[in-house]
């Protein structure tokens, strides 16, 4: 379902102007933010995270609105499922703000240091971004968890949400307001946008007249494409999640059967789970029956190459379409391998530089898989579903990046910032 299909020629003008002249508060808000201190942009996340629990009934009743539209327009699936709002959900984007401020604020600190033979001092610091669109469907935590990272980071945001989430992002972002005006920061340094006109999108791709810094997609394949094919600013985006989990013939059996379990079913709707299984031939008759056994008990459908429909009559015959897919539902793909080497090559061709894991416990095997697997995370026994900022101690992500420029990885603080030079000298000229 994509809710950011383009609006009818002739249908935008008043959007236009809307959007400009968000783009241009966003602006002048941006340059408050970056000389606020870190009290303040602290004081705003805790203030906003208190508000987000005082209104948890009302963003509820909001989330109700928004999912019973979805269902009677036929949503289903993991769609549904990250539009879903419960009283444990809000608690965990309020404590996510209270961890984005209790982490070290990275404006002004220092990446580097050095002197020069002339007694100049050279060091290099994090400066904000500037303004950050961030355009998103049916996750109405992206609200706060992008709101808050960019705060934290010095810069002003740009959010739209998807039509299916607009109400929830709305009472979310309340709060987040509330926040703002407590703490004596501009209410346009995290702004929402308030129309669900598609055309608003083709205007945050285009920059908003240069207001827009870069661009955060986080949605489906059709949204991501459109962003990355059209945007006219700097994006940081990953177009899928096809995570694979290579279990080795040196591995533990007793770790692998729960990590590929975990890996897959934790939440199936997320980027981090694993879509396909790879395990290794020299070792299937050991391992592979046990772990395809225990993901079918759990619920999960298994297609599998002719190795792995023998192992159990449950297993439904793989296609060729099925590696290299995105499932976001209780579906694998399974596939037996000869080795870590026929491993790395089907990852090289069926993935997309999201995440993937080795269990093994053969260290020369593992290094082999870190040193020629090219993605934004590797992981060596531990479940894919760690693909999660919040899981590598950055409190919140604003989304996982596969590029190579810039960010890579999940997206925190930190790589919501740029840098710059400052030198001091005593009186130093450069010799003609």
């Amino acid at each position: 379902m994509n809710t950011f299909e383009r609006t009818p020629a002739g249908q935008a003008s008043s959007v236009e102007a809307e959007m400009m002249a968000i783009g241009r508060a966003a602006r002048e808000a941006a340059r408050g933010l970056a000389i606020a201190s870190t009290a303040q942009k602290n004081e705003a996340l805790t203030h906003a995270a208190l508000a987000l629990r005082r209104e948890a009934d009302k963003i509820l009743v909001a989330n109700a609105d928004d999912v019973a539209a979805a269902v009677a327009a036929g949503v289903t699936g993991s769609f549904l499922d990250r539009l879903k709002l419960d009283a444990g959900r809000i608690g965990g984007i309020a404590q996510a703000l209270e961890e984005i401020a209790a982490l070290a604020d990275p404006v002004g600190s220092s990446i580097a240091e050095w002197e020069r033979p002339n007694g100049l001092k050279i060091s290099r610091v994090r400066t904000p971004l500037g303004v950050i669109g961030v355009i998103y469907e049916s996750r109405p935590n992206v609200t706060a968890d992008a709101g808050g990272l960019c705060l934290k980071a010095g810069n002003a945001s740009i959010l739209r949400t998807g039509s299916d989430a607009y109400r929830s992002a709305s009472a979310i972002h309340a709060c987040l307001v509330d926040g703002l005006r407590a703490a004596g920061l501009p209410e346009a340094a995290i702004q929402l946008v308030p129309t669900t006109d598609r055309a608003a999108v083709g205007f945050m791709l285009g920059g908003l007249n240069g207001a827009i810094d870069v661009i955060v997609p986080r949605g489906g394949k059709s949204l991501v494409e459109r962003v990355q094919k059209e945007a006219r600013v700097p994006v940081f985006a990953h177009l899928e999640g096809i995570c694979h989990t290579y279990v080795d013939r040196g591995a533990d059996i007793e770790m692998a059967v729960p990590l590929v379990v975990n890996a897959k079913m934790r939440r199936t709707s997320v980027c981090g789970s694993t879509e396909c299984l790879l395990v290794d031939r020299g070792a299937h008759e050991d391992y592979l029956t046990p772990i395809v056994k225990a993901l079918l008990d759990a619920g999960c459908e298994v297609r599998g190459d002719a190795v792995t429909q023998k192992v159990d009559g449950r297993v439904k015959a793989v296609t060729e379409s099925d590696y290299g897919k995105e499932f976001l539902e209780p579906i694998i793909a399974v596939k037996t391998v000869d080795g870590v080497d026929e491993a790395i090559a089907h990852i090289a061709k069926y993935g997309s530089q999201h995440t993937d894991c080795i269990v093994t416990e053969c260290n020369g095997t593992a290094e082999r898989f870190i040193a020629r697997v090219d993605s934004a995370i590797v992981l060596v026994n531990a479940s894919t579903q760690f693909a999660d900022g919040g899981e590598f101690g950055m409190g919140a992500e604003i989304g996982i990046a596969t590029g190579r420029m810039h960010a890579r990885g999940p997206v925190g603080v930190e790589q919501l910032t740029s840098f710059k030079y400052i030198v001091r000298g005593t009186g130093q000229i450069r010799p003609v």
